[in-house]
């Protein structure tokens, strides 16, 4: 008898001192989101005081190098899309996901899963406005990208399954925004933001800028649950490995920033509008003519995300400075290591990144588990900048001219 309240007790004990546990371990993560979540806000008001200039070299802005043009490809497609998940909305809904085109809320999107969002969340969204909000998005995706996209929602859900953590981590935890009204002749937009995934979309007539974009997950596989087997990141990781593994030992010395690579490395994410980052790496002119095709291939595998057509028009813009344009590598070679790659050029900034672990218990160094990735266009034309400041100028100067016509 005596044994068994014994070992009634120590059991009674046993389990108080694992709730006890867990629930300090519980607070102790929720602190140390908390602290993590001020931090990323006081980065955000940080960055949103300051005006935007652009992802830059310390030489500067390089100016000339966007201009207001047709390009020939029809933005129609999009224009209709975005109406019509307009129109899918509630009144009020419509007031919550509706922007002016140059508000500071394009530049307040964030990859921490942990931050508020603005506009609507595909979680509140009915089965129609769902489709709506979808159709945007494959009107300005192509179909890899669009699919890509909703892979890193799906193993968003994948996450929450792994930590049991629904409360943040969700399949449908991404918000939609529209900047300004969508228009076949104004400038407007589209914004997608949530963990691990954003896209900013400007439009202008049949011209668009689609970065800042931010792609990535952990994990990259889904081993297990609703979702095994849904993977993303494999061809951008295998293309950059690619490349690097057919540079010369002359040309991996150019190349390569570090050989072992400890933490992570990508500079130009959230928050880093401004990012100041000089060239560095092996210039594409010192590449071979196939070395030369296969630094192209890996560009298109993050502009590919975009339309067809769209993304062919800002693969020609890419061409055009190639001779200009600069990789640089951190990490090793082998098939299993992880790494850091950048592409650089005046048009075009791709950050690829293997990253620590955040929630999968894992030891603390990069894996290749985690991902993160950021598509820009420096020299001021993210969000479109540069396009609308030029949109801005000839209205001004219109109006100008028709009120002097007026005058006479």
């Amino acid at each position: 008898m005596m044994t068994v309240l014994r070992s009634r007790r120590f059991h009674l004990l046993s389990t108080f001192v694992a709730v006890l546990l867990a629930s300090l371990l519980a607070s102790e993560l929720l602190s140390q989101r908390g602290r993590r979540g001020n931090r990323f806000a006081e980065l955000e008001k940080q960055a949103i005081a300051q005006p935007f200039v652009g992802v830059r070299t310390n030489d500067g802005i390089e100016a000339g190098l966007f201009s207001v043009q047709s390009t020939g490809v029809s933005a129609k497609p999009v224009l209709d899309a975005a109406r019509a998940f307009l129109a899918s909305l509630s009144e009020a809904h419509r007031a919550r996901a509706t922007f002016r085109v140059d508000d500071p809320e394009w530049r307040r999107w964030a990859n921490q899963h942990s931050l508020p969002r603005q506009g609507i969340s595909f979680e509140e969204m009915d089965d129609s406005q769902r489709e709506a909000a979808f159709a945007l998005m494959k009107s300005g995706l192509s179909a890899k990208g669009f699919e890509r996209s909703r892979d890193i929602m799906r193993l968003n859900y994948s996450l929450g399954e792994i930590t049991s953590n629904f409360e943040e981590l969700d399949e449908w935890f991404y918000y939609l925004t529209i900047m300004g009204e969508p228009s076949a002749s104004q400038p407007w937009g589209w914004q997608l933001d949530g963990h691990h995934l954003i896209v900013n979309y400007f439009v202008l007539g049949d011209q668009v800028v689609m970065t800042p974009t931010f792609m990535g997950s952990e994990p990259v596989i889904a081993e297990s649950g609703r979702y095994k087997g849904v993977s993303v990141m494999q061809d951008e990781m295998k293309r950059g490995l690619e490349l690097m593994r057919s540079l010369d030992e002359g040309q991996r010395s150019q190349a390569v920033l570090e050989t072992s690579k400890h933490g992570n490395n990508n500079v130009a994410e959230a928050f880093s509008d401004n990012v100041v980052l000089d060239y560095t790496g092996i210039r594409a002119d010192k590449l071979s003519a196939p070395q030369r095709d296969l630094l192209l291939a890996l560009v298109s595998e993050f502009v590919g995300n975009m339309n067809d057509g769209h993304a062919k028009v800002k693969m020609d813009e890419v061409r055009d400075h190639l001779d200009g344009t600069y990789f640089a590598w951190i990490g090793g070679v082998e098939k299993d290591s992880v790494f850091y790659y950048r592409v650089h050029s005046p048009v075009v900034l791709i950050e690829f990144d293997h990253q620590r672990p955040i929630f999968m218990r894992l030891p603390r160094v990069p894996t290749r588990q985690h991902v993160h990735s950021i598509l820009r266009t420096p020299n001021g034309n993210d969000y479109g900048k540069d396009l609308l400041r030029q949109h801005y100028e000839q209205s001004h100067r219109a109006a100008l001219a028709l009120a002097s016509t007026a005058q006479r």
